[in-house]
């Protein structure tokens, strides 16, 4: 009976999300206020946005589509797992899927806890779990383009590709974002 208590204790203080296009935007006010607490004395967020540009092309918005179910239970592992790791309070995470365009958020992850130095690697160990392990998948599209894309933290778990001696070395002569996908220069033009 304790531990039922406990667990759902646990609960009340964890909120996550995954907003079906139909709801717009993410409320980011929402979720800091849902980690506020008193006995807190650090929030520490994160907010992904869809940026204009890519490697010179042009962005026209992001697509997001999940397997709902499996992203949910995936995301509460997570928070599970960094309660296990740091001392916080309250957590938060949200994805959005559909349409996202430039310079709205598409993800957000909030953590409080008394001190920051906990909040703030929760919030890092959140964000970076998300992108690696989540069952949710992205569509960049450009101007004359579109493309399914793999994140870095998603990569960087799988390890290199067969074959691939370059590894670490060779992902930083690429520079920050282009190991992200594997793309090809000849993008036909969107079909209208």
């Amino acid at each position: 009976m304790a531990a039922t208590a406990a667990a759902d204790a646990v609960e009340e203080k964890t909120l996550v999300e995954i907003v079906e296009a139909s709801s717009g935007e993410l409320d980011v006010g929402r979720y800091v206020s849902f980690v506020r607490d008193p006995s807190c004395g650090a929030i520490a967020t994160f907010e992904g946005t869809t940026r204009d540009t890519f490697e010179g092309r042009r962005v026209v918005e992001l697509r997001y589509e999940a397997y709902v179910p499996m992203a949910l239970r995936q995301l509460r592992q997570i928070c599970a797992a960094a309660r296990s790791r740091w001392a916080v309070e309250r957590l938060a995470v949200a994805h959005r899927l559909g349409r996202v365009a430039v310079a709205e958020a598409s993800v957000f992850v909030a953590a409080s806890s008394v001190h920051r130095a906990e909040a703030l690697a929760a919030c890092e160990f959140l964000i970076d779990e998300v992108k690696a392990s989540v069952p949710i998948w992205k569509k960049e599209v450009y101007e004359n383009g579109e493309i399914w894309k793999e994140n870095r933290e998603f990569l960087d778990r799988r390890g290199p590709p067969r074959g691939d001696a370059g590894g670490a070395e060779e992902k930083k002569k690429r520079g920050c974002c282009a190991h992200k996908v594997r793309v090809d220069d000849e993008s036909p033009p969107p079909q209208h």
